[in-house]
């Protein structure tokens, strides 16, 4: 439980608006998944949102898939209370069952997804959703122009240092997190959702460097 509550904390401290952003989740979710739906969760680790969702809706059901098999414990730790209704994989989008699901989430996670593996990720997403059914994406994005990679990546420290942590540790993350995560613009995400089968995309989050997206399965 240790490792959950460790988990959640970092979060809150380096996601601006991240409780907002579960709430709306749940609510473009809530429009179109139906009572007895079925959710699937891409980057599942830690648990937060499956925990979220599990516990506002007590008939939905949820596959999460994460590579991570510490996170995945973690997973499971924070959603033991709806177990019967939760499962698991370790791996990647492949790893999931073909559904069709009612809903997908995958939040804080694209950011990790290489540039090249992107598109084919977000194809296999569609796959595996009825038409209409509604994605809720969020993660790291911003211009990416050498000048805006490095106004933003020091807004996010900014922000870790204003929560508490400490700047030296803050300023190694910025640079850690501009050399290996994978980054797009805004409208590069958009465009991209779309050429996976996505409409109907609309922004509906935006925190500093994070923005989060919905979008339906054509």
């Amino acid at each position: 439980m240790q490792a959950v509550n460790a988990y959640a904390q970092n979060a809150l401290i380096q996601v601006p608006g991240l409780e907002g952003l579960h709430r709306m989740t749940d609510i473009l979710l809530s429009e179109r998944v139906p009572e007895n739906g079925r959710v699937l969760v891409l980057g599942a680790g830690g648990g937060m949102e499956l925990a979220n969702l599990a516990k506002a809706h007590a008939h939905w059901t949820f596959e999460g898939v994460d590579p991570s098999q510490s996170m995945l414990d973690a997973a499971r730790l924070a959603t033991s209370a709806h177990a019967d209704r939760i499962c698991l994989h370790h791996g990647t989008i492949s790893g999931a069952s073909s559904g069709p699901f009612d809903g997908a989430t995958c939040l804080l996670t694209f950011h990790f997804i290489p540039l090249a593996e992107r598109l084919d990720t977000l194809k296999a997403l569609r796959q595996r959703l009825r038409s209409g059914a509604p994605l809720v994406l969020a993660h790291m994005s911003f211009a990416q122009d050498d000048a805006s990679r490095d106004l933003w990546m020091k807004r996010h420290a900014a922000f870790a240092i204003s929560n508490g942590v400490d700047p030296a540790q803050a300023d190694a993350g910025r640079v850690a997190m501009l050399e290996r995560l994978h980054l797009l613009a805004p409208e590069a995400e958009e465009a991209m959702l779309a050429q996976a089968g996505f409409s109907g995309i609309s922004l509906f989050f935006a925190g500093f460097d994070f923005r989060g997206w919905v979008a339906y399965a054509g």
